[in-house]
């Protein structure tokens, strides 16, 4: 799928993250007959055995999502989740423990959040307001409902003083053609500003995904500045499909959107930062990546719970074997990734004159399933390194390399050079449950779970100890 880079569109203020597409090219990795690799056979097969019997990991992630729960930027919840996990990296052995301040958008769900169809039948439909929209007046707002497939349909449709439903369907997902989120989630996105342009009162939008339960799926809008802000909501699958099934019988179908969400003044939060010290070249940083935030529905155990608890498991593995990196391995927890991206843009920001110390970034932003290898961004750099270095992971049967998105925090400063991997993983359930009520520990598996702990432990030592500097 294509990529829609949050930071390049032309007018977001926050916006959702665009996914990896598995059907990138792909590369093998060769049998290893590298001798600069052999010399970490050992402490890999010592790194997969320690991750494969961790149990303070998933304790800590069944903390994370059962006690502490969603993490909305903004929230309580965020920020008792960000002390907590302050603690637990130096309760880890962690050097440098630190939380740095970021200002992050804080929008609130409402009480109230109704969508009722109520011609040409009379139903109740299943929704969740978009991250970010404005409310509707006191009593909601009626109107039609036009079906729109692509924005193309915006200049041939009459839609002033009505509803907009996006009804663009998410192909089933394949290991060719990965899931199609980058050309789906614009209509989030961007639908309400392009819709308002053309005279619409509100956007319902389909929510994305290819399986459904009747579950809708949340996430961000942006609004352009030069469009009325109006109110967006996503609905489920199901009453997509009813709602064109009617519209093709010639039906008028009219809907009452009635919700009342409040956007705060901006929140002081926290990126949290924990550090293994390099022994020889401490200033040259290897970076491991995952955000703390979730939306405020479900637990946000895939999205991003897993990861971050994946990448704090995999810095206390190294610790605990007492491996003593020549580089500085260095995790973050970033803040605000879901709705703005602030969290990163920080990060950036304090690091600025340091770019070039940066090794390497990895992220861990699709779910903790099965991996399969990385996806990498700069990948003319150090590209045969990392070839030679997979086979280390092949008993994780994680060795596939794939060109493309590594992930959305380390977005920044891959941007400007440094090499960039993203955990890749099966994705073929991801979007079931990404930002809906089902994003829960019940649909993380322990045992993959670890083995992302592996992977990651793996790659982060290997990379931030070998002795050429990776790319070099």
């Amino acid at each position: 799928m294509k990529l829609f880079l949050c930071l390049v569109l032309p007018f977001f203020v926050t916006c959702s993250k665009p996914k990896p597409n598995p059907a990138s090219p792909q590369v093998s990795a060769k049998t290893n007959d590298s001798p600069w690799v052999d010399e970490y056979k050992e402490i890999a097969q010592k790194l997969e055995k320690n991750a494969l019997k961790d149990e303070t990991s998933w304790k800590r992630l069944e903390v994370l999502t059962d006690d502490i729960g969603h993490r909305l930027s903004g929230s309580k919840s965020l920020e008792r989740a960000i002390d907590w996990a302050e603690n637990e990296m130096r309760k880890a052995g962690l050097d440098n423990v630190r939380k740095e301040p970021v200002q992050v958008p804080h929008w609130q769900r409402g009480s109230v959040e109704s969508a009722e169809m109520f011609s040409p039948v009379n139903k109740e439909l299943t929704i969740l307001g978009i991250g970010g929209s404005v409310a509707t007046p006191k009593g909601g707002l009626r109107a039609e409902v036009v079906l729109i497939n692509g924005f193309d349909e915006l200049q041939t449709k009459d839609i002033k003083g009505k509803a907009v439903l996006f009804n663009h369907k998410m192909p089933h997902w394949t290991k060719e053609h990965g899931s199609g989120y980058g050309e789906a989630y614009v209509y989030r996105t961007q639908g309400a500003s392009k819709a308002a342009k053309h005279g619409a009162l509100f956007v319902l939008v389909r929510s994305l995904t290819a399986h459904s339960l009747n579950s809708p799926h949340t996430g961000s809008l942006g609004y352009a500045e030069d469009a009325k802000k109006i109110p967006a909501a996503a609905i489920s699958t199901e009453d997509a499909d009813h709602i064109e099934r009617l519209s093709a019988k010639g039906k008028t179908i009219k809907v009452l959107l009635n919700m009342n969400p409040i956007t705060h003044p901006d929140a002081t939060s926290y990126n949290v930062i924990g550090e293994i010290t390099g022994q020889e070249k401490p200033e040259e940083i290897v970076l491991l990546a995952a955000h703390i935030d979730s939306w405020d529905v479900g637990s946000g155990a895939h999205d991003d719970g897993g990861g971050c608890m994946a990448m704090l498991g995999a810095m206390e593995s190294i610790k605990k074997l007492n491996l003593k990196p020549k580089r500085t391995i260095r995790l973050v927890l970033f803040t605000n990734e879901e709705n703005g991206l602030r969290g990163a843009k920080q990060y950036s920001e304090n690091v600025k004159d340091q770019i070039k110390n940066h090794v390497m970034a990895i992220e861990s932003d699709t779910g903790v399933f099965a991996p399969v290898g990385v996806r990498v961004q700069n990948s003319d750099v150090g590209k045969k390194q990392l070839e030679e270095l997979m086979p280390l992971l092949a008993s994780l049967n994680a060795t596939e390399i794939t060109d493309g998105f590594s992930g959305a925090d380390i977005m920044p400063i891959v941007n400007q050079g440094v090499p960039g991997l993203g955990m890749a993983v099966h994705g073929e359930h991801y979007f079931d449950i990404h930002h809906t009520e089902a994003d829960t520990l019940d649909k993380v598996d322990k045992d993959e779970f670890r083995k992302n702990i592996a992977v990651a432990s793996i790659l982060a030592f290997v990379i931030a100890d070998m002795k050429p500097r990776f790319g070099q």
